[in-house]
């Protein structure tokens, strides 16, 4: 029996004995290159979500940058690596930042997780579907551009966020993370989707016409469906928050970005029924992560 194969019994054991457990919703949010707002992008949504009642885990899956605990203020005391290795438990490595957002730090942990024995699979993906029961939504933060790492988890995840600017380069790495995607061997358009968020436009409409030029190439050499999701505005009152290292929803939420932040957390909640359900649930991303690493 391949690794691939005890991970589907795995959490199909783990689904039987808990019937009735729910799943969260996992949104991957990525960009082609670093810089365009990524990080910042989760971590407003995050605050949104939170604003209307949700639960909500940021996994800062970006192993080169601590982007994520850098905004938020605060340095986490363990994480992924802890969890798989020093036997810590999966609510000992949940950092809580403003408003309870929680948010767990990859670290180097995911590296080594193809090579785990059965006993330890079993043990870690019990522990990850704890998840499921503590946050109604997980947002992924992947490193930028199109590394080995980075589409394990947009492949895992049944639905990806892709941040971009205005700037030719932004759009040109976006582009070229989406054709890895598709070229992807277990990327499947059945169980992912993926929409464009612009970022630091300068005037309204202008992220909408920068979805029209990228989705134009993409629709004619990948055939890849893409919806646009929104956009943020150039604001400096975002700025002004990022360097007190404090969200901007938070810091000053009338500001223009804070409204079109929550805008969009408001749409994807209306768009939650279109996500594929064989993608929801830590247990099952995590399979796919292991099972990406296993085949190489």
């Amino acid at each position: 029996m391949d690794q691939a194969e005890q991970l589907r019994n795995i959490i199909k054991a783990n689904e039987v004995a808990n019937p009735e457990r729910p799943l969260a919703r996992i949104i991957t949010v990525t960009s082609g290159k670093g810089g365009v707002g990524k990080s910042n992008t989760s971590i407003n949504l995050a605050i949104q979500f939170r604003k209307m009642g949700k639960r909500v885990i940021i996994l800062d899956a970006d192993f080169g940058l601590a982007n994520i605990e850098v905004m938020f203020g605060a340095v986490p005391k363990y994480n992924l690596f802890d969890l798989i290795y020093q036997g810590k438990s999966i609510k000992d490595i949940i950092t809580w930042g403003p408003m309870e957002v929680g948010f767990i730090s990859g670290g180097s942990g995911i590296a080594g997780m193809a090579n785990l024995s059965r006993e330890y699979l079993t043990y870690i993906i019990q522990n990850l579907a704890q998840l499921d029961s503590i946050a109604d939504i997980i947002i992924v933060d992947t490193g930028a551009g199109i590394s080995d790492a980075v589409l394990e988890f947009l492949v895992a995840g049944g639905e990806v966020i892709l941040v971009s600017t205005p700037e030719p380069t932004s759009i040109t790495d976006a582009y070229s993370l989406l054709k890895a995607l598709h070229r992807h061997p277990r990327f499947s358009t059945e169980t992912s989707v993926v929409k464009m968020l612009a970022n630091r436009v300068e005037k309204p409409g202008e992220g909408e016409a920068l979805y029209n030029k990228l989705n134009a190439v993409v629709a004619r050499y990948l055939k890849l469906p893409m919806s646009y999701l929104g956009e943020i505005p150039q604001d400096n009152q975002l700025m002004q928050a990022v360097l007190g290292q404090v969200p901007v929803s938070i810091k000053s939420p009338t500001a223009k970005s804070s409204l079109a932040f929550e805008q969009i957390a408001r749409s994807l909640m209306n768009m939650e029924e279109e996500t594929p359900k064989q993608k929801r649930g830590m247990a099952a991303f995590f399979s796919h992560i292991i099972a990406s690493r296993q085949l190489k």
